[in-house]
């Protein structure tokens, strides 16, 4: 009997252990269900300070990973500011001064238009399956969805957060949310996914709350109000002579 109970609870651990995912694989799952060749869409961007908050609307586009284009249309003190990602740079336009600005060296620390994004955030486009290696460290109960403990070291030094935890829907393999953190095991950066929605083959999230731990506020809220994926955009949406029409 004590032999049956033995096989029968290897088994079991068999069973449980073929369940669970390849760490890399499923890296490779989020990077294809969050990536696209290219993405048009309009956000709200709803910044909550400590004594208030403020909301921006803006349409965005992707190229890639190497362009990217943003225009705010509202509210009018920030209508007409442009950024435009070509690569590894970065530029600003600022309609009052009527000045463009190249957003390089320590600059990129900065803040997005006074949100919990930084420049660093907004610039950075390795897929995590490159960017970074993988463990699964357990499970977990998040927003009622089963989850996998994904636990994310990077491969490089200069990689903006050093380690990432993840809490990676079973089902749909698309992170529900997200802590990133310095060398040192400071949390900096937490972020919460919600509103998963199917677009074509992929799980996209229309909800995305950021937080900046080392700084006081509530944290931003991004909203996508739309959003389309693999669609032809004109070459011309990432020149820089766009930033001033």
């Amino acid at each position: 009997m004590r032999h049956l109970f033995c096989l029968l609870f290897a088994g079991a651990i068999m069973i449980l252990g073929a369940q669970r995912p390849d760490p890399q694989q499923l890296l490779k799952e989020i990077d294809s269900n969050l990536t696209s060749n290219s993405a048009k869409s309009t956000t709200r961007m709803i910044i909550n300070s400590r004594r208030s908050s403020r909301t921006l609307i803006s349409v965005n586009y992707s190229l890639g990973k190497d362009k990217a284009f943003t225009e705010y249309t509202s509210p009018p003190r920030e209508k007409g500011t442009k950024m435009l990602k070509l690569k590894d740079q970065l530029w600003i336009y600022e309609p009052a001064s009527d000045r463009i600005i190249q957003i390089s060296g320590n600059m990129l620390r900065q803040s997005v238009m006074g949100s919990d994004l930084s420049y660093e955030d907004f610039m950075e486009d390795t897929e995590l399956a490159i960017a970074y290696t993988a463990i699964i460290s357990g499970e977990i109960k998040h927003e009622n969805r089963d989850c996998w403990i994904l636990k994310l070291t990077a491969r490089k030094k200069d990689t903006n957060y050093y380690t990432k935890t993840l809490y990676v829907d079973k089902e749909r393999n698309v992170p529900l949310y997200e802590a990133s953190y310095a060398k040192s095991g400071k949390l900096l950066k937490s972020m919460k996914l919600s509103d998963v929605r199917r677009i074509g083959s992929r799980w996209y999230p229309h909800k995305l709350q950021y937080k900046d731990e080392l700084k006081d506020g509530k944290g931003t809220e991004f909203i996508f109000e739309n959003i389309s994926l693999d669609l032809n955009i004109p070459d011309h949406i990432f020149n820089r002579a766009v930033l001033r029409k």
